[in-house]
């Protein structure tokens, strides 16, 4: 059973059985009409689940859910709020998992602490929306939607997801930093060059570089991948020189299999310190590259007076946002 309310105001009950569907949940009345807060707040701090309602175009401005006193909030899971008016709504602590808000108006609403995972945000008009602690989930669903789609070969279809997806990155984007949540409006970021690079050719140039950058910096996003890149290119030049053999005073310092496991250590030990110093482009000259050792020497100097470089640039973005 489930309460069916007229456009007067009277409510009678109604068997949701078959095609049959109560107000709220039928798709083919139109709710733009009336302001239907009042209506609504009752029937969900009453008790009743709006779960997988219809609330296309409804007037909802100045809603108030908010569960005061309590640990979760109440739920509006999967309901349909295309281009519905909540402006100035107060939905503290809200569920709207699998909900969609497409060019809903949630200007100045509070989603403070709200559940938005995998919520249709294509659209959403979103201008001083409270987003603070937001639960988005792991992916946003444009972006689940096409990897499925890619995964199942509708390449096309997947493109206009991940485009949809970028253009909801970026909206999230821009209120996060009107909003001076720069640790999310970041990772909006990172998710908008993610989804603008699923778009280029899987084999392009373009999308080789993009995920290039990916890989060193996310983006100017990620700085802790500066450090880690560059410390596991110093252990790899180190492993080549320790093979090819570098000079110290004349005397070659390399893995040699006829002397002790310590003296080999040693010689470890030497060959990553000189990785160090080249990658850093220090160049003290107590020791030299040697033979094919210069090959390595050069690349690693290129490398690290560019990575230094891109670490410094990064580093400064995060500090001064």
């Amino acid at each position: 059973m489930c309460l069916y309310q007229f456009r007067d105001g009277k409510q009678c009950q109604l068997e949701n059985a078959g095609q049959g569907f109560c107000y709220w949940h039928d798709p083919t009345i139109d709710k733009s009409g009336e302001n239907l807060c009042s209506k609504l707040e009752k029937l969900i701090k009453g008790g009743h689940s709006m779960e997988g309602a219809s609330l296309k175009r409804a007037n909802l401005e100045g809603l108030n859910l908010v569960c005061h006193g309590q640990k979760e909030g109440y739920s509006l899971a999967r309901v349909d709020l295309y281009r519905a008016n909540l402006r100035n709504a107060h939905l503290f602590h809200i569920d709207l998992t699998e909900a969609s808000l497409m060019k809903a108006d949630c200007r100045e609403a509070n989603l403070h602490f709200a559940n938005l995972e995998r919520v249709n945000l294509l659209g959403a008009r979103l201008e001083g929306t409270k987003i603070e602690n937001v639960l988005w989930g792991k992916q946003l669903l444009h972006e689940v939607k096409g990897l499925e789609a890619y995964k199942s070969k509708r390449y096309r279809e997947s493109i206009d997801f991940f485009e949809q997806a970028e253009e909801i990155c970026r909206n999230l984007r821009k209120v996060s930093e009107m909003q001076g949540l720069f640790e999310l409006a970041g990772h909006f970021f990172y998710e908008e060059m993610l989804m603008r690079r699923y778009q280029m050719p899987k084999w392009s140039f373009q999308r080789g570089v993009s995920k290039l950058v990916d890989v060193f910096c996310g983006y100017g996003e990620r700085p802790l991948r500066v450090i880690l890149f560059s410390l596991g290119f110093i252990l790899l030049c180190g492993v080549g020189y320790f093979v090819l053999g570098i000079s110290d005073s004349g005397k070659m310092v390399e893995f040699d299999s006829a002397v002790t496991l310590m003296d080999n250590m040693l010689s470890l030990a030497k060959v990553m310190y000189f990785s160090v110093v080249t990658f850093t482009t220090l160049g003290y000259g107590d020791l030299v590259p040697v033979g094919p050792s210069r090959i390595i020497a050069a690349i690693e100097a290129f490398a690290g007076s560019f990575t230094l470089a891109l670490f410094v640039v990064v580093f400064v973005k995060k500090m001064t946002r």
